[in-house]
């Protein structure tokens, strides 16, 4: 899978920074999801934004208490089957899903770095698919890193990433600007535009 010296830098945060970090890539792959449960007739994409809603929550609200198991227990309920659609966005759907799942986990085990490192991974190869789809092939690593879409999408975790190295103590303010931002923009990590 695509390997990027990130991996090895969110080894030097702190578990605070990467919980942001998964939940700022979550939020750039919610729109995904929403999309697809809207073509797809499925589900509610209410229950990924409340559940994504709940893990800022705790990040930015003293002494918030959150049911983790509970919140995983209704993601669970919320992942499409691949084998039940014949369309491309069940896959970026389902990867938004393990995504979240990831960040649920996370802070179940309170173990987060390794969790990170797969949502960020889990984000790039929604990007990277989409590449091999378009091209009806596999591509190489070297193929794949010399894509457009596939810098931006290292671009923008780095920058997630360096505006968290930046900060010595959890900044709310800061949290609460990087969400109104990934909100605003609406954008996912291949281009779905969030449906207002």
């Amino acid at each position: 899978m695509l390997r990027n010296p990130i991996h090895l830098r969110l080894e030097k945060q702190e578990a605070w920074q990467h919980v942001i970090f998964m939940a700022s890539l979550c939020e750039r792959m919610y729109p995904n999801y929403q999309l697809f449960c809207v073509q797809a007739g499925f589900g509610d994409p209410a229950v990924y934004r409340r559940i994504l809603d709940l893990v800022w929550e705790t990040q930015v609200v003293k002494d918030a208490k959150v049911n983790f198991d509970l919140q995983l227990e209704k993601l669970e309920e919320c992942i499409p089957a691949a084998d039940d659609y014949d369309f491309y966005g069940v896959y970026p759907a389902i990867d938004a899903c393990v995504a979240l799942s990831e960040l649920l986990h996370s802070r179940l085990s309170g173990e987060t770095l390794e969790h990170a490192i797969t949502v960020s991974e889990t984000s790039i190869r929604t990007v990277a698919m989409l590449e091999m789809t378009h091209a009806e092939r596999e591509m190489t690593e070297e193929e794949l890193n010399a894509l457009p879409s596939i810098e931006e999408e290292w671009d923008i975790q780095w920058e997630i990433f360096r505006l968290l190295a930046d900060c010595e103590n959890r900044d709310i303010e800061l949290i609460k600007g990087l969400r109104a931002d990934l909100r605003e923009a609406g954008i996912s990590n291949i281009g779905i535009i969030l449906q207002q």
